[in-house]
């Protein structure tokens, strides 16, 4: 199995299993799931049922992630929820070619996915294939941040809306400014350069967000069920980001030194 990690080297998988447990809490207070990520139409049978059995099994499946002995339960747990809910964007996705924004909730919401399998793997016996598959998990999640990108790009004025407007020098920096940062996160990610400094930046940007916009945004309207839902949502998604990022940092701490031999540097079986 993997070895034991630390709390402060691994805050991701605290933040990613905090996000379920409040996904799970959420849905079991409003009986509703985290509309409109979670977009599960109002005609499905048996939707309240649904939305209840959801919210046990997120709420089951962050505190599974969070109990070393539970842990890759856990998190193959969340991992096949946020599957579920990817899934069921991608039809909407094809049918509306023309409009962006289901294929960006399907980014945001495979990114989830990603990160669960991240921990998937860093939780398998070490030389398993799913464990060997790691460095692609990261990879797969370094392909959403384009998409956030593009959302920011085709919703600029949208963008403009949620950025405070007292925040200098002015919106429109921070609007080019994020969506840049998106990209270059990507970038970095997937091509390994600066990947630890890069997923680390990406994670502040997507708190930072949380912490300027959905937070005043709950504060302002505490009985709307949107903001608690974009709350547990935005917490889900810098946690997944802060889960690859912690993974990339720990590959790069391991890598061997560029000063040894090759007859030096053991190969893993």
């Amino acid at each position: 199995m993997a070895k034991p990690r630390s709390i402060t080297s691994n805050l991701g998988l605290y933040v990613y299993g905090g996000a379920a447990i409040f996904l799970g809490l959420l849905g079991l207070v409003s009986g509703d799931f985290a509309t409109t990520w979670q977009n599960v139409g109002p005609n499905i049978p048996l939707r309240v049922p649904l939305a209840y059995l959801t919210a046990v099994i997120e709420l089951a499946g962050g505190i599974a992630l969070l109990l070393p002995r539970t842990a890759r339960a856990g998190a193959l747990t969340l991992t096949i929820v946020y599957s579920v809910f990817t899934l069921i964007w991608v039809p909407k996705a094809f049918v509306n070619l023309g409009n962006y924004d289901p294929i960006g909730n399907v980014f945001e919401e495979f990114s989830l996915v990603a990160a669960g399998l991240v921990l998937c793997a860093i939780f398998s016996p070490a030389g398993s294939s799913i464990a060997r598959r790691r460095p692609l998990f990261v990879l797969l999640f370094g392909i959403c941040p384009i998409s956030f990108g593009i959302v920011h790009i085709i919703d600029m004025p949208g963008l403009l809306g949620w950025i405070p407007g007292w925040l200098p020098p002015t919106k429109m920096f921070w609007a080019y400014a994020t969506t840049m940062g998106f990209f270059g996160a990507a970038v970095a990610i997937l091509t390994g350069i600066m990947a630890p400094l890069a997923a680390r930046l990406l994670t502040a940007e997507i708190v930072i967000f949380e912490l300027l916009v959905w937070i005043p945004n709950l504060s302002a309207g505490p009985s709307n069920h949107f903001n608690w839902a974009g709350n547990a949502i935005c917490i889900a998604l810098a946690g997944a980001s802060w889960v690859a990022s912690d993974s990339i940092s720990a590959a790069a701490k391991t890598k061997p030194s560029p000063a040894k031999s090759p007859a030096e540097v053991s190969i893993p079986a």
